[in-house]
């Protein structure tokens, strides 16, 4: 049994909760809990009842405990990563007053246009929060909900992020970070605090909020007794500020503070997203301008469909994920939920290019290299918020970090090589989110720097794939077919 001081690592995702139980003086894994979630809705609805999250907290605890063999009393910190921007609506008691908005749902797309417009356009956005409202924004959502449920929102005494909702049950504090924060288009990156004329736009007021910690890894509170009862852990060990989950992989990769900067990261899972962590604040129309956990910021771009959508196309074609072939003529955008980036959300999917000699392994092929195609024309929107230009040999030669599902997917590592043409780098962990989670509540026990204790944590295990020619041929096709299809697919 481990004699060192452990801490746990959260991840409440969009489908489960994965609980790291992590050595702090190594950073071995012990054990990952896992537990999983249920969402609802259709024709753009996606919601969770938010105690779903509490009660597979509490499973997902339970089984790393167990399986690790770990005393509850070695551990001394935890810190939840939780899914970006969905809204959570507690009532005077500091109970859901409906199921959460997730950031999948989208129906909230009007309200995003319209928040856009109010405030003057894209620029007026990008200028006070790095980002242009979409569906997926939490501010988007709460603007839904007082149009469309005025009683759910009249009702509200507390709104919350997921992964606030589950730091104010673990310490009594009402908390939120930089990050996470960020993505609600009702923080100001500029000023490092909630905007003012935000909220007035949206008609919420500010004591409605949690307070913003100065980073994820910030000591919040303690484990609180009643919590402490439900997880099996000690009272009054560490509750970091946690953060959103995309944050929480910057720190587990060891990107920012004084570690890589502006190198991205493709995370290949139901979403596909890239990022890079920078100390140039990000202000394009095109991403998501966020913070990061540890006082850097992380230019981020989003598209809805990643290894979901192609899962699905595979389960139509009634075939395999892995016995794909490249798509030839066809041409494939797996929109099937909508679209971020582009931000296309009442698009569906769209296949051309059909002949009598296409296979289905080629159609499949065509998926994947749509959803690809898709996610590395937002890296170089990313690059490019960076301060640096994605054609230029020395960036374009920096290897690109793989994370996600899909990154132990061999088709799905194999397309992302041949039409990035970069060479690639794998992490050995596969719970990135996770262990970026453990790291800030290491530094929220210990005090110190949550990045750095993350990348000594890697060590440098990961594999290293290198470049192969960049398939043109079919970067110029897919994108030729996107951009001439972009606005029928606005208008549907």
């Amino acid at each position: 049994m481990p004699t060192q001081a452990v801490v746990i690592g959260v991840d409440s995702s969009t489908q489960s909760t994965k609980a790291a139980f992590i050595e702090a003086a190594t950073g071995r894994t012990l054990a990952v809990g896992r537990a999983a979630h249920q969402v609802s809705g259709d024709h753009g609805a996606r919601e969770t009842d938010p105690e779903v999250w509490w009660n597979a907290l509490r499973e997902a605890v339970a089984i790393g405990l167990r399986e690790s063999g770990v005393s509850a009393s070695a551990v001394t910190g935890i810190a939840v990563a939780g899914q970006q921007h969905g809204l959570v609506v507690l009532d005077s008691s500091g109970r859901p007053v409906r199921p959460a908005l997730l950031w999948n749902d989208t129906r909230s797309a009007p309200q995003a246009a319209a928040l856009t417009e109010a405030l003057g356009g894209p620029e007026a956005w990008t200028a006070r929060t790095g980002s242009v409202p979409v569906a997926s924004m939490t501010a988007a959502k709460w603007q839904w909900l007082r149009e469309n449920e005025p009683r759910a929102a009249k009702a509200t005494a507390a709104v919350r992020l997921p992964h606030d909702f589950l730091t104010e049950r673990l310490s009594g504090s009402a908390a939120t970070d930089p990050g996470d924060a960020s993505g609600t288009c009702w923080y100001s990156t500029a000023t490092g605090a909630y905007d003012p004329r935000l909220l007035e736009l949206v008609g919420l007021e500010a004591d409605l909020l949690p307070e913003v910690a100065e980073t994820g890894a910030t000591r919040v509170g303690s484990l609180i007794d009643a919590a402490a009862e439900d997880l099996g852990l000690p009272t009054g060990i560490a509750v970091a500020a946690g953060t959103g989950d995309n944050m929480a992989a910057a720190v587990g990769l060891g990107l920012g503070g004084a570690g890589l900067l502006d190198h991205p990261a493709l995370s290949l899972g139901t979403s596909g997203t890239v990022f890079a962590a920078t100390r140039t604040r990000p202000a394009s129309p095109v991403l998501a301008g966020f913070a990061a956990a540890d006082g850097t910021y992380l230019p981020l771009a989003c598209t809805l469909n990643c290894t979901q959508a192609v899962d699905r196309i595979a389960s139509l074609l009634g075939l395999s994920r892995d016995t794909a072939e490249a798509g030839g003529e066809v041409v494939l955008l797996p929109y099937l939920d909508g679209e971020r980036t582009p931000d296309l959300p009442a698009a569906s999917g769209l296949l051309t290019g059909l002949r009598h000699t296409t296979s289905r392994q080629q159609i499949l092929g065509a998926a994947y290299e749509g959803a690809v195609v898709t996610v590395l024309r937002a890296l170089d929107e990313v690059l490019r918020a960076c301060g640096t230009d994605p054609a230029d040999a020395d960036v374009a030669s920096r290897p690109l970090r793989l994370v996600g599902g899909g990154a132990r997917g061999r088709y799905w590592v194999e397309t992302v090589r041949r039409l990035s043409g970069r060479p690639l780098l794998i992490p050995e962990s596969d719970e990135l989110v996770a262990v970026g989670a453990a790291a800030l509540a290491a530094a929220a026990a210990s005090g110190e720097d949550p990045v750095a204790l993350a990348s000594r944590w890697q060590g440098g295990r990961a594999a290293h794939l290198p470049p192969v020619k960049r398939d043109m041929e079919t970067w110029e096709r897919v994108s030729e077919v996107l951009e001439r299809a972009t606005p029928t697919l606005l208008t549907r």
